[in-house]
């Protein structure tokens, strides 16, 4: 990379446009930088890496634009530069505020990239070439060409010397962050993450197929159950070796024992079913002797207990003989005693209806009865019409009670409605005071608010009128004390001057020689020279004379502009503030925003009165509309409550006539018809009764001839004898079931079987069943023990197989996760066989800073003579820590290597520097070997001393016979004497400027 142009507008310090052209400044290869602090000495760095990079230098936000420059002049940067063998122009112009193109005010400006290649023509003529106008394209082509990024390039083209002595005295974590982001070791920090990852992965992955492993050892332990037993020992997790094969092993064995267990409970079940089979058989001849017993013996007895129902049999077969002859004359038994039934039935109503006459009506007979009932009901029938009136009456008096409601409520509504209509004008009255009230409030609280803000400026004006008063009268003696030393070194300075010319002649004698021309008059022979008087000034004498007094005039001069600058900044607060002491601005703002927290609050009321007097207008409206509702409602109803009053009155003095002593016309009427129903009722009972007693006599003469037809001497015993056929049936059934019973038990005992059976002696049936049970419980048992250890074994079959496979899915996740954690351990540095404790970047970081070391011994060799080497080392760190990044320091005068941190502060910055000068060739050379054609290096040479400034320079020179320029950023004189080139950055209240200096323009 080399620098050609850099044009600067309004960036940073620089209100103006400056233009530095480094083919001029470098043309010895090495330039100097200076200017008082502040100036801006760094910004011309800065607008370098903004050109390249489109960023400034750090992580902070720079401001970019110069607040001395004048609004219509845009901030921006023009870079000429070689990179790759291209020549480049690259400008940028950042985001700022202009003034819009039209009308007042600003707009803001977006940021802007113009990437152009010099390029030459067929015909031989060079010009520039638009290349992109992108941010991201113009930026990605510059970072290809310079191979690094905007952290590298501020680190290896600008030598800030503060970091690297830092770097030098810093332990290995910080050496390894700087050269980790210069070298770009990040992605070995992936690695190591990911070997980590990785890590943590396979051993889960092993801890997941191990947890299987056992999780299958512990189903097969609760399979196998306590009565299988092993020699092998069974996996545990404190012991991973029994997960693998010895698992298998312990898993088989007890599948063998399972089988073994099989077949003798196989035996034992065939063994229970031949010896169940026998019980069996025995069991059903016992239980058949037994039935035969029992029933030849139940057979005996049932035809005993039936003879023993013989005569109540015959005693059966006589009434069943007698009740077949009273069913010849049933027909007239039966009309008879429904006769007398009727007979007693129309008694009984006859009476019952009488009871229920009125007295007067009590004795009379049918056809009176008659008589009475009909003239009864016609007087019901006259009433009946009359009833409807009775429900006309209640409607009427129905509608009267409503309507009178009605009336009484619409008269409430109307008094209400008029009592809040006359009490509304002094509530609308206060609401309105309240309202205005608070809107006054409200303009009093924004004069507040505004006089507030006008009182906060002058408060904050008076006390930076108090503050640059205070600095004023300092600076006035500054200034004073200042002149008075002008002054004196002045005096001083001429009185050295007029002795020193005073005595030039016995100077110029002391450089006379015999035989050489004297440079005034050219005589070879001086017989009488001058001598010097005591005291004589030297020319040393009179230029330190001379520089003590312009270094005076210059803090005088400071002095005074300070001055001046802090006599209008008080000038500017006093005019803003005024002459009102800061602690009576103070008391005013304290008053006044008491008063204006009063008014907040009184204006605060003004939202709740809006809302009360919305609510109010809708309770007129409400009310209104209610007050003229009601009155046309009262009286609608006061003049139906009249018509409805005046029908009732007539319709009530017809019904009172109607009804008698009857509540209503309907009682009467009802009672009426009652009467004539019991009349009525009371005929046909006594009509009933007399054709009753008819039918009696008949029926009973008619039975009697038909009991004595069949035999029978009175109509009751006829009667008596007589059954029912349901009964009739009942009897007969219960003769035949008899005859059947005892047939079939007579032929029970007759069979041979049973008789055969009834000879032999008793079956011991509960004996046989019992050892029936007892062969059958022993089979149960030993067909369950044999299907136990049958499911055992296929638990255990499946088990072992599932086992197997688990454990061939272990073996290759342990060694996956050995080897995984071996290679993590290894570059982490945590590994038991590694020799250090070095990370795998710390590792790739320590053989960059072997050849940064390497590269830096070259220039610490020149600079310290030989006497100093550095030297890096891997050391095993304190208290465990990773090692690899270690740095030290050999004195040749002692041979021993010592810390970096005892060195002395030049010691230290030409230390750094070697570091810093090697770094960047390192650097260099990683980026691909774009050789970068210039450096910067910025400060440190004030702790140099004259002699070892100068190896420092020489060594700077070095890199100038290998076609490098370097720029040097520092304000001691000394650099301004050894160096020729210098490019001056003055700062002044409008901005600061740049000057290209010579020694032969000064």
């Amino acid at each position: 990379m080399r620098l050609h142009t850099l044009h600067l507008q309004a960036f940073g310090p620089f209100a103006r446009t400056h233009t530095i052209d480094f083919d001029t400044l470098s043309a010895d290869g090495l330039f100097l930088l200076h200017g008082d602090t502040g100036a801006g000495k760094s910004t011309v760095f800065a607008a370098i890496c903004y050109a390249l990079y489109g960023k400034p230098p750090g992580d902070r936000d720079l401001l970019l634009r110069s607040h001395h420059a004048p609004a219509d002049l845009l901030t921006e940067v023009t870079l000429d530069v070689t990179l790759a063998g291209r020549r480049l122009r690259i400008r940028r112009i950042p985001t700022q505020m202009r003034p819009k193109r039209s009308g007042t005010g600003e707009t803001p400006q977006k940021p802007e990239t113009y990437l152009s290649e010099w390029t030459t023509d067929t015909t031989g003529q060079g010009h520039w070439e638009a290349a992109s106008k992108s941010h991201q394209e113009a930026s990605a082509e510059i970072t290809d060409l310079l191979g690094m990024s905007r952290d590298q390039f501020c680190q290896v083209v600008l030598l800030p010397q503060n970091e690297f002595t830092k770097f030098l005295h810093a332990d290995a974590h910080g050496r390894r962050e700087l050269l980790g982001k210069l070298f770009r070791t990040h992605r070995f920090s992936f690695i190591e993450r990911w070997l980590n990852d990785h890590s943590r992965t396979t051993e889960k992955n092993r801890d997941t197929a191990r947890a299987d492993v056992l999780r299958l050892a512990e189903r097969i332990h609760q399979a196998a159950g306590n009565d299988l037993s092993t020699e092998h020992t069974a996996p545990t997790p404190e012991d991973p070796h029994t997960l693998t094969e010895p698992a298998q092993t312990w898993a088989q064995d007890l599948l063998h024992t399972s089988h073994t267990h099989h077949d003798t409970t196989l035996q034992a079940a065939a063994t229970a079913k031949v010896h169940l089979t026998k019980q069996q058989t025995l069991e059903a001849a016992a239980r058949e002797l037994h039935q035969q017993q029992a029933s030849h013996t139940d057979a005996r007895r049932q035809l005993d207990l039936l003879q023993e129902q013989k005569p109540h049999q015959d005693t059966l077969l006589q009434r069943r003989d007698q009740a077949r002859r009273a069913q010849q004359a049933a027909p007239q038994l039966h009309a008879a005693e429904t006769a007398a039934g009727d007979y007693a039935d129309a008694q009984r109503a006859e009476h019952s209806a009488r009871k229920l006459l009125l007295p007067q009506h009590a004795d009379l007979d049918t056809d009176q009865l008659e008589a009475i009932e009909h003239t009864t009901r016609d007087e019901a029938a006259v009433l009946t019409t009359l009833i409807p009136e009775e429900d006309t009456v209640h409607r009427l008096t129905t509608q009267l009670e409503r309507i009178d409601a009605e009336r009484q409520d619409f008269a409430t509504q109307q008094r209400t409605s008029q009592d809040w209509l006359d009490a509304e004008s002094d509530k609308r009255h206060n609401l309105e005071t309240r309202r205005e009230t608070a809107r006054q409030a409200e303009q009093e609280s924004r004069r507040h608010h505004d006089a507030l803000d006008s009182l906060n400026t002058r408060i904050e004006a008076a006390k930076r009128r108090d503050t640059h008063l205070a600095k004023v009268a300092k600076a006035e003696q500054r200034l004073t004390d200042a002149q008075q030393t002008a002054t004196s070194s002045g005096h001083a300075y001429l009185d050295i001057r007029r002795r020193r010319t005073e005595g030039m002649a016995a100077e110029l004698a002391a450089t006379l020689t015999d035989g050489a021309p004297c440079p005034v008059c050219g005589s070879c022979t001086h017989p009488a020279p001058a001598s010097a008087q005591d005291g004589q000034p030297t020319r040393q004498d009179e230029q330190d004379a001379e520089a003590a007094h312009q270094q005076a005039n210059a803090t005088r001069d400071a002095a005074a502009v300070a001055l001046h600058d802090l006599r209008e900044q008080a000038a500017t607060a006093t005019g803003e503030a005024g002459d009102t002491s800061l602690t009576a601005l103070q008391s005013q703002h304290t008053a006044l925003n008491t008063a204006l927290v009063d008014a907040l609050a009184r204006a605060a009321d003004q939202g709740a009165v809006q809302e009360e007097l919305r609510a109010l207008d809708t309770e007129h409206t409400h009310h209104t509309g209610q007050h003229r509702t009601a009155t046309a409602g009262l009286s609608a109803r006061d003049t139906d409550y009249d018509n409805l009053t005046l029908q009732l009155a007539e319709l009530t003095t017809k019904l009172t006539t109607a009804r008698g002593t009857h509540s209503t016309v309907a009682a009467r009427a009802a009672e009426l018809t009652r009467i004539a129903d019991r009349l009525k009722e009371a005929a046909h009972a006594s009509r009933t009764l007399a054709a009753a007693a008819q039918t009696l006599t008949d029926r009973t003469e008619q039975a009697v001839l038909a009991a004595k037809d069949q035999g029978f001497d009175t109509r009751a015993l006829a009667q008596q004898a007589l059954l029912g056929d349901q009964d009739l049936r009942a009897i007969e059934a219960e003769i035949t079931q008899w005859r059947e019973n005892c047939a079939v038990h007579t032929a029970v005992l007759k069979d041979p079987a049973l008789q055969k059976a009834a000879f032999q002696p008793p079956a011991d049936l509960a004996t046989a069943t019992a050892a029936r049970d007892a062969a059958d419980e022993q089979h149960a048992a030993a067909a369950a023990a044999a299907s136990a250890a049958h499911t055992r074994t296929q638990d255990l079959t499946t088990l072992a197989a599932d086992l197997e496979t688990a454990v061939q899915r272990l073996k290759p996740l342990e060694q996956a996760h050995s080897t995984a954690r071996h290679l993590a351990e290894l570059v982490t540095g945590n590994s038991t066989s590694a020799r250090v404790r070095m990370q795998l970047e710390a590792y790739v970081l320590a053989a960059r800073l072997e050849e940064v070391v390497t590269a830096a011994n070259t220039r610490l060799s020149i600079m310290s003579e030989g006497r100093y080497t550095l030297a890096h080392s891997d050391d095993q760190a304190a208290r465990g820590a990773r090692s690899g990044l270690g740095l030290e320091i050999t004195d040749s005068w002692t041979g021993r290597p010592r810390k970096t941190d005892t060195l002395s502060g030049g010691e230290s910055f030409f230390a750094s520097l070697s570091l810093a000068l090697g770094l960047a060739d390192v650097v260099t050379h990683e980026a691909g070997g774009n050789p970068l054609d210039t450096l910067f290096i910025d400060e440190g040479f004030g702790t140099l001393d004259e002699d070892t400034l100068h190896k420092v320079l020489d060594v700077l020179d070095s890199l100038r016979a290998h076609d490098r320029t370097v720029g040097v950023i520092s304000h001691i004189p000394e650099l301004r004497r050894r160096i020729p080139h210098r490019l001056h950055v003055r700062k002044n209240p409008t901005g600061s400027t740049l000057a290209h200096l010579t020694e032969a323009a000064e």
